[in-house]
């Protein structure tokens, strides 16, 4: 008959034990674990012990045997187990992730779970699980646009200085327009949200105008100088300019940061800042939209107020336009603009090289 190896334990291993058999907080495995090998250095047989515990023997003479070869850290912590082995050899998940990222289907721009399937010889769920653990989304696609200016560096650096570092005793005003604003009258009314079911609306409209935002956003407390106009020429911008000259007090410099626009930069536009010099124009870089901050409540307004709205007229639209800006003004929140021109030019500079190594390729 096979005897089981005798246990011996000295007095730390004892109080270890001890601890973890009373313990509360004590995962219940290495509890069991340990009540095992104190009944085990009482000369109890892996039988009796199994019977006590209500466990099979074998498990008690598993852990009796690493206890004796490995000591407390023995039954401490589980082996590792293999698992099963895969069924897609590692080749085959490398060549799916290849094809994936190098190759494009026949019929199509980018490739789905089934098509990818039908090519490679495994499941779809396959393809799913591969593309997930490699961080792979063929079906999303994401809207880039590198500027070419020439003077990109210093540009980046001037504006996000004025953000960062905004000059004293001035005021900085990021500005753009929001062109073509439409008046929009959906063709039937929609249905409410209720439980179950989101709200409705119908896909088509009647179109009843636009119109044309000019806005100027205070970087400082977030406040907004908001003006409609029904189109976007010089003349409108001067007279937005002179509708923040106005608004703001007549002992601060004002800093304004606008894109390239040509309206921007008409010879009247210039002479009429030649005689207000305490208005300060900073251009965005070319095809660098994303500088200016303004951009950022222009989306507010759009998600917030004008996707879902039903608008009759262009008066009606107007209106929902200007009061939207005096509830943001009653409470305004400044954007805080948190990256660094050092930051974002490397970055730039790593799409550029890239965008050259595939255009030479």
């Amino acid at each position: 008959m096979r005897i089981a190896a005798q246990v011996e334990l000295n007095e730390g291993k004892r109080k270890q034990l001890e601890s973890w058999a009373a313990g509360r907080r004590v995962p219940v495995r290495l509890a069991e674990r340990a009540k095992m090998i104190l009944l085990a250095a009482q000369s109890h047989t892996d039988k009796e012990i199994g019977v006590q515990l209500g466990i099979w023997r074998g498990t008690v003479a598993r852990w009796r045997t690493r206890f004796i070869a490995n000591g407390v850290a023995g039954i401490e912590r589980d082996e590792t187990r293999p698992g099963r082995k895969p069924k897609i050899s590692a080749r085959k998940v490398k060549a799916i992730v290849a094809l994936t990222t190098q190759q494009r289907p026949d019929n199509a721009t980018h490739w789905s779970t089934r098509s990818m399937a039908a090519v490679s010889g495994v499941s779809a769920a396959s393809v799913r699980r591969i593309w997930q653990a490699h961080g792979l989304k063929p079906h999303r696609v994401e809207i880039f646009k590198i500027s070419n200016d020439k003077h990109f560096k210093e540009k980046l650096e001037d504006i996000v200085g004025l953000y960062l570092y905004p000059p004293e005793h001035a005021l900085v005003f990021s500005c753009d327009e929001k062109s073509q604003i439409q008046a929009l009258e959906r063709t039937q009314p929609g249905l409410p949200m209720k439980r179950g079911r989101a709200q409705t609306m119908t896909h088509d409209y009647k179109r009843h105008g636009v119109t044309t935002l000019f806005a100027a956003l205070n970087t400082l407390d977030g406040s907004i100088i908001g003006q409609c106009e029904t189109k976007h020429r010089h003349q409108e911008w001067l007279s937005f300019l002179r509708k923040i000259d106005r608004s703001t007090p007549r002992d601060k410099e004002l800093h304004l940061i606008a894109d390239n626009y040509a309206t921007h930069k008409h010879p009247e536009v210039k002479a009429w800042l030649a005689k207000h010099p305490r208005f300060h124009m900073h251009f965005t870089p070319t095809s660098a939209s994303w500088l200016n901050m303004v951009e950022r409540f222009f989306r507010d307004l759009t998600e917030n107020q004008l996707r879902r709205a039903v608008l009759r007229s262009i008066p009606e639209l107007v209106s929902t336009i200007e009061q939207y800006i005096d509830k943001h003004n009653r409470d305004p929140k400044p954007f805080i603009w948190t990256a660094k021109a050092s930051d974002i030019l490397a970055k730039v500079t790593r799409a550029r090289a890239k965008l050259n190594k595939m255009q030479s390729v």
